[in-house]
Order: C-alpha cells, then sequence, then structure tokens
C-alpha cells in the first residue's frame, strides 16, 4: 500500500510560483498536523495509522491542478464522505490575493487508491 498526500491547486487565480509554493506547504503542513493530532484517539484512528506508515516511508506528496473553487469544493466534499483527512487553505491576503480567497485542498496522508478515486482525473501542475 502507497500512502500520499495530495495537494490541489486553483489554477484559475494565476498565483505566481512562490505563492503557489508557499500555499502548497501550508497544506502539507495542516494535515501532517492534523494526522498527529489524530494520535491522541483512542483506538487510533486511520489518520494515525496512515500518518505513521507515511512517516516511515519517503513523504510521498503530489501536486495536482484544478480549474475552479467549485472544483476543489467537489474535491473535499467527496475525500470527506470517503473518511480521509481532508483541509482546504485559505489565503491571508496579503500579498497576490484578497482575503480568504480559497487557494488548495489538501488530502492525505493515506493509501493512493483511495485518492486516486478522488483525484484520478486531474493533471500534475
Amino acid at each position: 500500500m502507497t500512502i500520499k498526500q495530495v495537494i490541489v491547486v486553483r489554477t484559475d487565480l494565476e498565483m505566481g510560483k512562490g505563492k503557489i509554493a508557499g500555499q502548497v506547504g501550508h497544506a502539507a503542513h495542516l494535515l501532517t498536523a492534523a494526522a498527529y493530532e489524530s494520535a491522541e484517539s483512542t483506538p487510533p484512528s486511520n489518520a494515525w495509522i496512515w500518518y505513521d506508515e507515511w512517516m516511515k516511508t519517503l513523504y510521498r506528496k503530489v501536486v495536482l491542478k484544478a480549474d475552479s473553487e467549485a472544483e476543489l469544493f467537489r474535491i473535499f466534499g467527496d475525500a470527506t464522505k470517503a473518511g480521509l483527512p481532508t483541509i482546504v487553505v485559505h489565503d491571508a491576503g496579503l500579498t497576490q490575493l484578497k482575503s480568504n480567497t480559497v487557494t488548495c485542498v489538501g488530502i492525505g496522508p493515506c493509501p493512493g487508491e483511495l485518492i486516486d478515486a478522488i483525484t484520478g482525473n486531474l493533471k500534475l501542475l
């Protein structure tokens, strides 16, 4: 079983490369922190089990692109329904974007086949 994180970034915002890198970093950090915090669950949650396995491997991450905010929320909804660790990243509005702009969605770490069922049709960024 391959455990990975996937971050899906909006391309319609025309963010600069540095902005995209920052937003992807926020998503990866938020997902990792949420999975780690789930360790307090008894018995351990799937999120913790997947996180633990992910930490023992290559910390695999994949960055994909979406065309719109609506597409991001569809992905977020599908991942949430599937019980996968999922977050939405909102920009603080300090540079290129207005405050609270939705920039990306993160999923995982969790089994790749579960994420691929939701994001398998998207292209790499």
